[in-house]
């Protein structure tokens, strides 16, 4: 039902911008007989409403993919660059919400690790959507920042480095985890302080020992639930895992296989010496790196799923 809702709410958008095209042709047309009144200034207001509608819908095209329309996890992690990189994790964490809530999607902050003196260690985020995981897989991989440090009393200029995931919230993965797989720990959940710091350990810690990959959960209330919802983000991650592990394989032997590493960023943010956003895979750049920060992705976004499509 829910996939029929979505299909009938899409073909519902197309119909309605073929029947504001063709509304705009007779208008038009009425125009062009009667000379006497001139509507061309509010006809050409509209086509640029319209072209603007059908590259939105234009991107639904090239979101066919078997998992583009579901929900998303994504996890950021700070790497190289001590806490310069650990406060660029932070910034990218405002980033991805800022754009979320211009989407009027709904996120969940399912485990956040704060760093001691500033920013965050890593976050993971549940974000609840249409075409959530499509339109945000292409954030997955490493973001360089280059500023010039704000922790850094001889302000020198400083390259950080965090590792962006993203994965589909996938309800049906069939991924057998063996009881004697995993490792499971609990510890208190952060939060504030005083009267309303935790006293339980809530939180849980789920590593896949063969995989060696590590989900954590500490936003529910009870042990049960942070451990269901741990056990749910490993099946998608593990899903995820063992996909690209048969992709990888299948680059190799294709002669096309490129290792992941901090070489191989994805995006830079440069704000000194000048001000510049690229993203290496498309060569699309801006000079606006605040609204980029601000959450502003859209042409990122476009131009990615655009050379994916090509």
């Amino acid at each position: 039902m829910k996939r029929l809702g979505g299909l009938r709410e899409s073909l519902a958008k197309w119909e309605s911008l073929e029947k504001n095209i063709n509304d705009l042709l007779e208008v038009a047309h009425l125009d062009n007989e009667d000379a006497s009144v001139s509507l061309r200034p509010e006809i050409e207001t509209k086509i640029i409403e319209l072209e603007k509608e059908l590259v939105k819908m234009e991107l639904l095209i090239f979101l066919g993919k078997k998992y583009d329309k579901s929900d998303a996890i994504l996890s950021i992690h700070a790497g190289t660059g001590g806490v310069d990189a650990q406060d660029w994790a932070e910034m990218l964490l405002r980033m991805y919400l800022r754009f979320a809530e211009k989407r009027d999607w709904q996120v969940k902050i399912v485990e956040i690790s704060a760093a001691s003196e500033a920013g965050i260690k890593s976050v993971t985020l549940e974000i609840s959507g249409d075409y959530a995981y499509g339109n945000l897989k292409g954030e997955a991989g490493v973001h360089r920042l280059v500023r010039i440090s704000p922790f850094d009393s001889e302000k020198m200029r400083h390259t950080s480095f965090v590792l962006v995931e993203v994965i589909p919230e996938i309800e049906d993965a069939k991924i057998e985890i063996k009881p004697d797989d995993i490792k499971i720990d609990t510890y208190l959940s952060s939060g504030a302080g005083g009267q309303n710091v935790q006293k339980v350990e809530t939180a849980v810690r789920i590593t896949h020992l063969p995989s060696r990959i590590s989900v954590s959960c500490q936003s529910e209330r009870s042990q049960h639930q942070n451990r269901e919802r741990a056990m749910k983000i490993l099946q998608a991650k593990l899903y995820q895992y063992y996909e690209a592990k048969v992709e990888a394989e299948r680059e190799r032997l294709r002669g096309e296989y490129k290792s992941a590493s901090w070489g191989n960023q994805i995006r830079s943010y440069v704000l000194q010496p000048y001000k510049m956003v690229k993203d290496h895979r498309t060569n699309y750049e801006t000079s606006d790196i605040q609204k980029v920060l601000d959450g502003y992705l859209d042409e990122f976004i476009e131009s990615y799923l655009r050379e994916r499509k090509a």
